[in-house]
């Protein structure tokens, strides 16, 4: 059998949000629930071992929303900074609606030239609003699509008045529920009191929890005119009284959650209320077959997840299985925050038993700089779900991008990682303010590090001809002291320069200082030497379990699945690789030698 060799991976960019506690009373931990097919209408399957059970319970949200063939209708509503934006993404990713946004609404139609969008566009040209009749079309013509019908909806920020709750009521458009976001106003008022912009550079600093980092780029932030205490305060006056004018229309769906708390428990509310809606209806539609059908499933699930807990394994079993389609890119948002969360929890177990230094290896054609520079941009999202995580835990977390490697022909940071920084500060952060305040930006080095910073978060690291980042890195895990310091896909093998000779310089102080990093997470795809499809199988490692090594099976057909064939406690070496897929013994197994016992045992 030809010799396996350890994929590179890819990259994109959409919020993605960490994993999600469910709901005590209705949902309990998906793994536990999750069939081997997760989505029956898509293309995306994700496969299990047999020891994943029950193999064969959906979701109880599932359960539940394929009993009740009338779907949800949803209005949220909720100051700025609130964290609607949040809560909007979660609930559609959990329940499948369709997100109805006015601003999206009025932005699409303009730009796709519709009748509505063109006098859209002649009020937002003047200045002046646009009329309630012409939002209150679009959203009734957004609600009569077939996939909202179909679907569900999620009204986000709309109706803002009473007339346009009036409007909706007489086309009959009325939600299940009402859901209203409440943030103590001191919050929202000192996040916008505290900004302050410069003008030169376009970046937005706070007073308190993200100062300028010099007196010359203090000396010239300007505060905007709208972040003064009065016109702040003015606002959230318009829109309480917009909101009581509101809450008296829905006033007998309307359910006030406390929304200052972390977006995980906010949201574990949120679908506890929504999931409820559900059952009631099942009840009330006296499906009662269903019902105990539901109940039944939920004994048999609680009383399985005893039997996982009583047999303590070596192996992890409480997971979702491989995702297929891997070799296909770009990815689905599926596949995409499989990862996002897979690596989130391994990293958060790691650092709750005390590592201080992790790394994470993660390489699938969507999460590899290597192979094309615009998925740096999917690398960025991964690393936003670690950051928005630890700061929803009250976390100061600093992400470093390798910063400029030196003068002339070397000023620029490696072509990977080009434009990164400039990435990161696009991205969307939430409402909150979250990134200045939580989370902030900088450069890998050990000037980089403050004291009030609690964890680092270091972009793709990498050698370069000529110049050598283990003394950046030294410099900041040393400045970090005890503080988390996370690796995300480094580069620090030797590299070989123009004249084809390897570099060298100071190799044994980098593999010495490598071993200092423990792996909390990888996965990585296996192909034959030399080539990048097909895919031969994937290793997996997600701490504190054993590594696990999978071989790609295609079936009749045309799916595929992954099936597990080996474990291992240590990190496998290629030999061991492919003596598992040629069907050797452990005793047959040969030592690593040659190149490939250097890129087993290295630190790549």
């Amino acid at each position: 059998m030809a010799s396996l060799s350890l994929c590179s991976a890819h990259l994109s960019s959409t919020p993605s949000r960490s994993s999600l506690p469910t709901s005590s009373l209705l949902s309990p931990p998906l793994s536990l629930f999750q069939s081997p097919i997760i989505r029956r209408n898509s293309s995306i399957f994700f496969t299990v071992t047999p020891r994943q059970i029950p193999q064969s319970f959906p979701t109880c949200t599932s359960l539940v929303k394929c009993c009740v063939k009338e779907p949800l209708k949803v209005m949220i509503s909720g100051a700025p900074a609130s964290g609607k934006g949040t809560q909007c993404e979660l609930i559609v990713q959990k329940f499948g609606l369709v997100h109805i946004s006015t601003g999206d609404l009025l932005r699409a139609e303009v730009s796709s030239g519709t009748e509505i969008g063109k006098k859209a566009k002649e009020f937002m040209n003047s200045g002046s609003l646009v009329p309630d009749e012409i939002v209150i079309a679009m959203v009734a013509a957004r609600l009569s699509r077939e996939d909202a019908k179909k679907n569900g909806w999620l009204l986000d920020g709309f109706p803002r008045t009473f007339a346009q709750a009036q409007s909706l009521d007489k086309l009959n458009v009325k939600p299940d529920i009402f859901l209203l976001l409440d943030v103590p106003d001191e919050i929202l008022i000192e996040r916008c009191v505290g900004r302050r912009l410069d003008p030169v550079t376009g970046k937005i600093y706070h007073i308190k929890s993200y100062p300028p980092e010099s007196d010359e780029v203090k000396a010239r932030l300007v505060m905007r005119p709208d972040d003064t205490e009065e016109k702040v305060k003015a606002r959230l006056q318009i829109y309480k009284q917009n909101s009581e004018a509101i809450i008296s229309a829905y006033s007998d769906v309307m359910i006030k959650i406390d929304a200052n708390r972390a977006r995980e428990m906010v949201f574990e509310e949120t679908q506890t209320l929504l999931s409820q809606i559900n059952l009631n209806r099942m009840i009330k539609t006296g499906k009662t077959k269903l019902l105990l059908l539901f109940l039944v499933f939920m004994l048999a699930i609680l009383i399985n997840k005893q039997v996982l807990a009583d047999k303590a394994s070596p192996v992890q079993d409480n997971w979702r299985g491989i995702p297929t389609r891997l070799n296909n890119i770009p990815h689905s948002r599926d596949i995409r925050s499989y990862f996002y969360e897979d690596v989130l929890q391994a990293t958060v177990r790691s650092i709750k038993d005390g590592n201080t230094r992790l790394r994470v290896d993660i390489n699938i054609p969507e999460l590899n700089p290597e192979m094309d520079v615009y998925r740096i941009g999917t690398l960025m999202e991964l690393v936003r779900t670690l950051a928005l995580s630890f700061a929803d835990d009250g976390k100061r977390v600093k992400v470093c991008v390798q910063g400029s490697m030196g003068e002339g022909a070397l000023a620029g940071m490696p072509l990977q990682l080009a434009g990164t920084r400039k990435i990161l500060e696009y991205m969307d952060w939430g409402d909150d303010e979250t990134l200045g305040t939580f989370v902030k930006l900088g450069a890998i080095g050990g000037k980089e590090v403050d004291e009030e910073d609690d964890i680092f978060i270091l972009v793709a690291p990498q050698n370069a001809v000529g110049n050598c980042i283990i003394d950046d890195l030294q410099a900041m895990t040393t400045a970090a002291g005890k503080r988390p310091v996370v690796l995300i896909n480094p580069r620090l093998k030797d590299l070989p320069a123009s004249s084809g000779i390897m570099q060298t310089m100071g190799r044994e102080k980098r593999l010495e200082y490598a071993l200092t990093f423990d792996n909390c997470y990888v996965f990585r795809l296996l192909y034959y030497a030399g080539t990048q499809y097909p895919i031969m199988g994937a290793l997996r490692m997600s701490y504190p379990y054993r590594y696990e090594l999978y071989k790609r099976v295609t079936e009749e057909n045309g799916k595929e699945k992954y099936v597990l064939i080996s474990t291992y406690s240590e990190r496998p070496t290629p030999d061991q690789i492919n003596d598992a897929f040629s069907g050797k013994s452990r005793e047959e197994s040969k030592k690593p030698s040659g190149i490939w016992g250097f890129l087993g045992s290295g630190f790549f």
